[in-house]
């Protein structure tokens, strides 16, 4: 990818990085909905196939607008390059199987979503790929955890769903200093408030069914690192196995891109005073917020990350029976398991996202019964506020 002309500011780059403008010199970017491709002759598309002439093939392997979101996001990360994929697992998997073969290691922290765990757990095994999980907050944990074979590190950060903020750049020393790379989920933070390849990091991944698309719409997601590092690693799996991104949600994504400061902005201002209020209710146990002064890592908010986030943790009551009196009577806040929507959310992670793992590792993560995750929208504060506040009264 070429660099710009000029550097520009990150919000100007969201709008305008990475346009390819067709022979109409359209003002808003093209959907290119086509599977395939034609050639002005057969030499050409030889040339095409043999990697000698630029210029696209079939859609599996990229499209126009698949090309000018992963441009975009790619300039707006700092990084090289950028891959699309059709949702953020699928992103997560390639970020994994790529760099791995049989008889290889994998340490990860043990705060992960749920199908990450899977992934981790359950799946690679499958191919003779070992794994150790960690408690990503002890360094010493993730030291002890390397053996001669490991190749990759992988956290998220902050966490699903407890808002853990792991150390991204003493993390990255001790793979580095392994042999072993590190896979950043960046979703909990955006690209907005934090970059993990400036802390270390050598890949990032995303669910930009989240924040990026922040509008409910579809799915996708993206994996961004150094060419050299997904031409190695993950440039022929995506080619050859095809977890692709559509064209149409792919432009979704691209749009999205344009308002995502503006949105994460107001979302993250939201979270914070939503947070606040429910630190002084009495049914409120515990309230885990990035952007707060008691938030258990607040002096490494402080150093990797730029501002909170667009979600809060909470424990209301003890058991499900309260979380689930609350989630019932909430009106405007709606339940559901996602999160960086334009609309406030609430997800029960026990019996949903992090519902495979046993009590006991829920326990370890700090997962009770009675947490509830909450991601704030683009409502009135004070209108959020005395829905939860409401919802309380009958917990």
């Amino acid at each position: 990818m070429s660099a710009p002309a000029r550097q520009y500011r990150p919000e100007t780059r969201l709008v305008h990085s990475g346009t390819l403008r067709s022979q109409f010199g359209e003002t808003s970017e093209a959907l290119f909905v086509t599977q395939g491709f034609v050639y002005d002759s057969a030499e050409q598309c030889e040339a095409r196939f043999n990697n000698t002439e630029p210029g696209y093939i079939y859609a599996r392997y990229s499209n126009p607008t698949v090309t000018m979101f992963e441009r975009r996001i790619a300039e707006f990360e700092g990084a090289e390059a950028a891959r699309a994929t059709a949702s953020g697992m699928a992103a997560v998997t390639t970020a994994l199987v790529g760099q791995v073969r049989a008889g290889d290691h994998v340490v990860a922290a043990k705060a992960l979503f749920g199908s990450c765990r899977w992934v981790i757990e359950e799946f690679l095994p499958r191919f003779g790929v070992t794994s150790t999980l960690v408690d990503g907050l002890d360094l010493d944990q993730w030291k002890r955890a390397v053996q001669p074979n490991t190749k990759v590190f992988f956290l998220e950060s902050p966490t699903n769903p407890t808002l853990d903020v792991l150390d991204i750049a003493a993390i990255a020393a001790i793979a580095h200093a392994a042999g072993a790379t590190l896979v950043v989920d960046n979703v909990f933070a955006t690209p907005i408030w934090q970059s993990p390849l400036a802390l270390g990091a050598d890949c990032v991944v995303y669910s930009a069914t989240k924040h990026i698309d922040g509008q409910g719409r579809c799915l996708g997601g993206v994996i961004l690192a150094a060419e050299k590092f997904i031409q190695d690693n993950f440039h022929m799996l995506l080619r050859q196995t095809g977890p692709a991104i559509s064209p149409f949600n792919a432009w979704v994504l691209l749009k999205g891109l344009e308002t995502l400061p503006l949105r994460v902005a107001r979302q993250t201002e939201t979270a914070g005073i939503v947070a606040d209020a429910l630190a002084k209710h009495p049914k409120i146990s515990r309230v885990i917020y990035p952007g707060r002064a008691d938030h258990p890592q607040a002096a490494t908010v402080k150093k990797q990350m730029r501002g909170g986030s667009t979600l809060v943790a909470f424990d209301v009551g003890a058991d499900k029976k309260a979380a689930f009196r609350f989630l019932n009577a909430l009106k405007l806040v709606r339940i559901t398991n996602n999160l960086g929507d334009a609309k406030s959310l609430v997800t029960h992670p026990a019996t949903t996202t992090h519902q495979r793992l046993t009590p006991q590792a829920r326990a370890e993560l700090g997962i009770t019964d009675g947490v509830v995750r909450f991601s704030a929208g683009l409502e009135h504060p004070d209108d959020v506020i005395e829905d939860l506040l409401a919802a309380l009264e009958k917990a």
